[in-house]
């Protein structure tokens, strides 16, 4: 089965055939960064973190472009209100840029958490002044963009094929303006490449129509054309971005280049939570933070994951629990399978045995290729993460039917779990000791220790709060078990 990808732009599953063989260039719109990163954040980059995982898996070269949007986003998401960094930066009476530091490095602390790789390059749209300039003139001289008292906007009545994407018709947006039309813009959806900037407005750049700042949609076309020609594979981004940030972005870029702007449009859906869309307007706004104060980042990325990435995701507590625990369950069986063969004496190198078949009738070459089968069909993690659980299940049994143990079973167990868990998924870590922060030493001295503190608890007769402390523990996936020769514990 060929790799399938659900392109926005033609609005079904298509077969992934990249531009140049072997490549992929793929650009997502990254942060505006005036504020600590949120659970949408969460559902947005690790969904394209596990699409170029998998695209590196398949043996593609990945350029990964994530932009960080410092200037020019402003407070209504077009051409009105004051600039979101700006406004921010005055309440907490910092520099702009100051301002942006601090989140910026908020936002890759968070994605650092949540096992989301560094994209390759992370352009700033401040730091690209003068690529923007140059596009807009060139738009300007080619007759798809007109200066007015300093801004330039774009004429979408020049190009026949704009809301390609989104599905609007030019007439349709006419009649739907509820608002005041700004009277320098010849159609009332004319969009801002350049903005005029009054004397009191921080950042600002000289340009030839007078000192301003760039547009919203302007700097993202700039920056994934500058790192991935005209023409590139994927872009990226939220559902709420096709209309109007890419289709602005398809309008420009395809005006100014007169070529096909990106192959493939890609777009993850939203988040809501408790089934209201999250917001800050609504009071339901949940940074990552304050998330992972209650539960690991780990589990907050199996959670997005148990969502496809297509699909609206509904935050609450009581999900977040249920994957946790759905987590301890599957770690736990992996942790079991790693110890077994740390403890075993081996004669030599051990090899791995994918053909045998588990409990299931399975075996672990089918467990790879139905693995595959969900991830090439439009990069279904969930569906992908529903197979290593049934794993985790043909494991624990493998395990326990009290036979001879088979290493290469298990050290074939083992490496799919770290390829398809681990290195695809990003939800198995290569070291439990290192992604708990506890080794195996300190996790058997701890384990020791809370042993003798029972222990003691049983010799006052304290058998309730005894039995508590063995309870609490078998919740989490560790078992104490009372012998003849004294406690021991085990991982479920």
């Amino acid at each position: 089965m060929a790799l399938k990808v659900y392109n926005t732009l033609t609005r079904k599953k298509e077969e992934f055939k990249p531009i140049e063989q072997g490549k992929v260039g793929i650009y997502v719109c990254g942060p505006t960064v005036y504020g600590h990163p949120h659970i949408g954040h969460a559902k947005s980059y690790v969904g394209f973190d596990v699409i170029v995982r998998y695209l590196r898996y398949k043996g593609y070269k990945v350029r990964y472009v994530q932009n960080i949007t410092d200037v020019g986003h402003l407070t209504d998401d077009a051409d009105q209100g004051e600039d979101k960094i700006a406004k921010r930066a005055a309440l907490e009476r910092v520099e702009p840029m100051e301002l942006v530091e601090k989140y910026m490095f908020s936002y890759f602390e968070d994605m650092d958490s949540l096992n989301v790789l560094r994209p390759d390059i992370s352009p700033r749209a401040s730091g690209h002044i003068t690529e923007q300039i140059e596009m807009v003139t060139k738009l300007i001289e080619s007759g798809y963009a007109y200066d007015v008292n300093g801004s330039v906007y774009f004429d979408i009545s020049k190009f026949r094929d704009y809301g390609k994407l989104s599905g609007k018709k030019l007439d349709d947006l006419e009649e739907g303006v509820r608002i005041d039309v700004n009277p320098e813009k010849r159609h009332p959806s004319d969009f801002a490449l350049w903005k005029r900037a009054e004397a009191e407005h921080i950042m600002q750049w000289n340009s030839p129509w007078g000192k301003g700042f760039p547009g919203w949609h302007l700097e993202c076309s700039v920056m994934s054309m500058k790192y991935l020609n005209a023409t590139f594979d994927i872009h990226g981004g939220g559902i709420e971005n096709v209309f109007p940030h890419h289709e602005c972005e398809i309008a420009q870029s395809e005006s100014a280049n007169g070529q096909q702007f990106v192959k493939y449009w890609m777009h993850n859906n939203m988040v809501t939570v408790d089934g209201q869309k999250m917001g800050k307007s609504l009071g339901n706004f949940v940074t990552l933070k304050d998330a992972f104060k209650k539960y690991s980042p780990l589990v907050v990325r199996f959670f997005v994951l148990s969502t496809h990435y297509r699909s609206p995701m509904d935050y609450s507590d009581e999900a977040l629990s249920s994957m946790e625990k759905g987590m301890n369950r599957l770690h736990n069986t992996i942790k079991n399978v790693r110890e077994m063969l740390s403890l075993a004496e081996l004669d030599g190198d051990v090899s791995v045995n994918e053909g045998f078949k588990l409990s299931s009738g399975r075996t672990l070459g089918e467990y790879k290729d139905i693995f595959i089968e969900a991830m090439d069909d439009d990069f279904n993690a969930t569906k992908a993460m529903g197979i290593l659980f049934d794993l985790s299940r043909d494991t624990n049994a493998f395990i326990g039917s009290g036979g001879k143990v088979d290493y290469g079973v298990l050290k074939g167990i083992d490496s799919t779990f770290r390829v398809f868990g681990g290195d695809i998924l990003g939800i198995v870590p290569d070291s439990f000791g290192e992604a708990e922060g506890v080794n195996g030493d300190q996790m058997d001295s701890l384990m020791n220790l809370i042993i003798d503190t029972r222990k003691k608890l049983r010799d006052l007769k304290n058998w309730e709060l005894s039995d508590e402390i063995r309870n609490k523990l078998d919740e989490i996936g560790l078992v104490i078990e009372d012998t003849s020769g004294g406690a021991t514990w085990r991982r479920k």
